[in-house]
């Protein structure tokens, strides 16, 4: 089992869940699973038709270490709709200054090393869930010979959110961020279960007081 890691940070990022025109677009407070794969197939150059290479992708196991949380930004402004004759007042939400680790668990470590190659020479332009949202910095950081967790756990600082793909055997929220189309005529998402859990780490140095008292 390995695990490829890569560092989503840029000034503003925008996560939505499920990606339709209304007046009012959220964003997550993490990257969703549906963004993230979003990108990297624009990185290998699948087009939003092409189903089958994208199902490629989603039986990867998904993580986020959450870095630095995001502040919340609104942007309002007004935007042209093909179906609509007047401009259509919108408020878009963004995350400012947000750093995350992400990590993408695959058996087949040839696989992720393309992926890896493909974000360091992307096909298509990449963004943080909108045009508008260029990563910023190094994006690959390793491809590690660890599962998930150990993996991102050993990029975390105490009290740090992680958030992982749940195992068969956990609990976790229900998340419908799948994506199983990013045709625009026929956009479909599925859903997944999320673990939350919190970064403990052991310090493993212990306190001699009577080296102190000797010195």
């Amino acid at each position: 089992m390995a695990t490829l890691l890569i560092r989503l940070a840029a000034p503003l990022q925008s996560w939505g869940v499920e990606s339709k025109f209304d007046a009012r677009r959220d964003t997550a407070k993490e990257p969703s699973k549906s963004g993230v794969l979003g990108m990297i197939a624009a990185a290998l150059g699948i087009r939003r038709d092409e189903k089958d290479r994208l199902r490629e992708l989603t039986g990867l196991r998904f993580g986020v270490l959450v870095e630095r949380e995001g502040r919340i930004l609104r942007d309002f402004h007004t935007a042209k709709h093909p179906k609509l004759d007047n401009p259509a007042v919108t408020n878009r939400y963004y995350l400012m200054d947000a750093a995350f680790v992400v990590g993408l668990e695959c058996e087949d470590e040839e696989l992720l090393h393309t992926l890896a190659d493909a974000l360091t020479h992307p096909v298509f332009p990449l963004y943080l869930g909108r045009r508008s949202c260029p990563p910023m910095g190094k994006m690959v950081l390793d491809i590690v010979p660890e599962p998930l967790r150990e993996a991102l756990m050993q990029k975390a600082q105490n009290g740090q959110r992680l958030l992982m793909d749940a195992l068969p055997n956990e609990d976790g929220g229900i998340v419908k961020d799948v994506p199983e189309s990013f045709d625009p005529s026929h956009r479909l998402y599925g859903y997944r279960r999320v673990k939350e859990i919190m970064a403990v780490k052991q310090d493993i140095h212990e306190h001699d007081a009577f080296a102190e008292l000797e010195e």
